[in-house]
């Protein structure tokens, strides 16, 4: 249990969601065991005995986004709603608690709100999310909970601007220290056909952990496939995917089998885009900025309601087109395929990129790398220009 704690506080650490110094697990085992900082390691204990959960964590963000977003929040409200998919399908909203609700009561406030929610914000503590059954999913609902702060705090700059003193300051050392230059250098790909499933099995795994490495996926959200005849290499659904050794499942393209039991919800999508040809190579992911850039639209008195779900339209990011869609419920199969052969990319409200390789995964990851890079630069620009131009899209009201 140690060697866990260990090692998803690692993680915390080098996917940067966290704070050096900062990042405390704890975790029933036979008796009650925590790690970490000793000040939130203490919270972490009494938080976690009151819950019938595994494991918890307490963690100090490396932004300072989500107490932004409480410090911003209308008196009277008690919950972060962002709009991202993950946020929809896994967590609903993110609950906080304010600075001033704190004190003696604190972990019994804590552990009422994770009772019925996988993540909390905790005004100048940090994020506390629990792990019903292991410290994994301790670490992922962490991740989500970072990944939804950051974009919802992100949209709400761009539709708001900045509200706070000295918020602008802060952002732009956002911008300056946290945001690094995102390439493909120093990663090796396969050339070539490859004919081998163990070769196959080999790739996926090194790209998987390439995605994870250059920050284009949270946690373990995210998919990658290879065709090789008439059998689809897919990611397991919530593999993680810096570690898919014994987590790729091969498919028939037929359906023939039940192997695709376990693999990525994703699967349909997968396969109607091979069943129109010439590609060899599906990266999915979740990279932060094409998120927040998905959401944005210039259309007015729209009637949709449900952007995510039932916009019709197909929009466009620079040279990429950005479609709606539910995921995990054959969505994405019908409204991905038919925009994404022409460019080799797509994006999802609110959800991410897909990106296709026609002779292996250099071209599908170098296409993620363009499109996150793209959105960059188009959201600073935004943000850049905020008040001078009152007519920038903007989010929609949910948001």
């Amino acid at each position: 249990m140690r060697d866990q704690i260990a090692k998803y506080s690692a993680k915390l650490l080098s996917d940067r969601s966290a704070s050096p110094g900062r990042v405390a697990f704890a975790a029933q085992d036979d008796r009650l065991l925590s790690g970490g900082n000793p000040e939130l390691a203490r919270l972490a204990e009494d938080v976690l005995g009151r819950l019938s959960s595994l494991g918890l964590v307490v963690a100090t963000p490396s932004l300072p986004f989500a107490d932004l977003l409480i410090r911003r929040a209308a008196p009277g409200e008690d919950c972060i709603l962002p709009p991202d998919t993950e946020t929809r399908t896994f967590l609903h909203d993110i609950p906080f608690l304010r600075r001033d609700e704190l004190g003696p009561e604190a972990p019994a406030r804590i552990a009422r709100l994770l009772g019925s929610r996988k993540g909390i914000v905790v005004e100048g503590v940090g994020i506390v999310a629990g792990g019903t059954v292991t410290i994994e999913q301790a670490y992922i609902n962490y991740s989500s909970v970072f990944h939804a702060t950051f974009v919802k705090y992100l949209l709400d700059v761009l539709a708001e601007g900045f509200r706070l003193p000295r918020e602008a300051e802060g952002f732009e050392a956002f911008r300056r220290d946290w945001v690094r230059p995102l390439s493909v250098d120093g990663l090796t790909f396969r050339t070539g056909p490859i004919e081998s499933p163990d070769d196959v099995l080999d790739e996926v795994a090194a790209v998987g952990r390439y995605t994870v490495e250059r920050g284009l996926v949270d946690s373990f959200f995210g998919n990658i496939s290879w065709l090789l005849g008439d059998t689809v290499y897919i990611s397991q659904t919530a593999a993680s995917l810096d570690e898919l050794r014994g987590c790729i499942d091969p498919v028939p393209m037929d359906n023939s089998s039940t192997t695709g039991i376990t693999a990525s919800s994703e699967l349909l999508a997968h396969r109607r885009i091979y069943e129109a040809g010439g590609v060899r190579a599906i990266l999915h992911g979740h990279p932060k900025f094409a998120v927040v850039m998905s959401m944005l639209c210039g259309e007015k008195d729209c009637p949709v309601k449900d952007c995510w779900r039932d916009c019709d339209k197909v929009r466009m990011l620079g040279d990429t087109p950005v479609v709606a869609g539910e995921i995990g419920a054959g969505g994405l199969a019908k409204r991905v395929p038919p925009v994404i052969r022409g460019t080799g990319r797509a994006v999802v409200y609110g959800h991410g990129v897909f990106t296709l390789g026609r002779e292996g995964f250099a071209e599908a990851f170098a296409s993620m790398v363009d499109v996150e890079n793209w959105c960059r630069r188009e959201y600073f620009r935004r943000v850049g220009v905020y008040c001078a131009d009152s007519s920038l899209d903007r989010p929609e009201a949910s948001s």
